[in-house]
């Protein structure tokens, strides 16, 4: 069978082994402020407007997940909104991600991780520069390339990559999507979401890894869809209900 679909797999795959050989030592770095605030009794939290917003859903509240894993879904950003497009003027609205902020329980100490392909969006630097001022760490999950290429949308003329203190390259194509077809004068194929999941996973990973080094057991949740799992889960919400705020 011969398909472009199997040169996006083949793609991605390139894609991921990029990651690995060039993107560890800063996964391993958020990695290491994940497990130092989780040790410290602070909160870790995800946010990504729109399709960047997969990420943090990715993160929380799931089988093999971390417990104490924080998801900022603002509705106006999330693709359930109607008519969706609305999400694309929520991005660059202006003052907006200060008040997510101010109505989320993060504190000095708190770690942050956001996601923005494009990196150019007010949304995601804007919460970042304001999280900052609050001691909160910040780590972008961003594609260089493709932000490379844009213009920032925000007054400070900056893009998300250079306001964190960590940056991780998803090492994707400019504007995503990968493949192109002929007779289309468009590619198709985004790869930030399968290669995103990917980075997101293997961080949690290592922060367990970290965790474990400290000789802290990790709060990882059991599906509630077996047998003792939600009873196992409820211990978990239990001991960490001041670092769980989705619940």
């Amino acid at each position: 069978m011969n398909s472009k679909s199997f040169d996006y797999l083949s793609h991605v795959t390139e894609i991921l082994e990029r990651v690995k050989n060039t993107q560890w030592e800063a996964m391993d770095a958020c990695a290491q402020k994940m497990a130092d605030a989780i040790a410290d009794k602070h909160s870790v939290f995800a946010f990504g407007a729109s399709h960047a917003g997969i990420l943090a859903q990715e993160l929380f509240y799931r089988t093999g997940g971390l417990a104490v894993l924080n998801a900022i879904l603002p509705s106006e950003f999330m693709l359930n909104t109607r008519p969706v497009t609305q999400t694309s003027s929520m991005e660059k609205l202006d003052g907006y991600p200060s008040v997510i902020l101010k109505h989320t329980p993060i504190h000095e100490g708190d770690v942050l991780l956001l996601h923005s392909v494009s990196g150019r969006n007010t949304a995601a630097i804007e919460m970042a520069l304001e999280a900052r001022k609050m001691g909160v760490t910040t780590v972008a999950i961003t594609n260089m390339e493709y932000t490379s290429g844009v213009t920032s949308r925000h007054k400070s003329r900056k893009k998300l990559h250079e306001v964190c203190d960590i940056v991780i390259d998803n090492c994707g194509d400019f504007e995503d999507s990968s493949m192109l077809l002929p007779g289309m004068k468009q590619k198709i194929g985004p790869t930030s979401s399968a290669v995103g999941c990917t980075i997101v996973n293997m961080i949690v990973i290592r922060t367990v890894e970290h965790l474990m080094e400290k000789g802290i057991e990790p709060p990882i949740f059991h599906s509630a869809n077996v047998d003792g799992g939600e009873e196992f889960n409820n211990v978990l919400f239990e001991k960490y209900k001041d670092q769980i705020h989705y619940m």
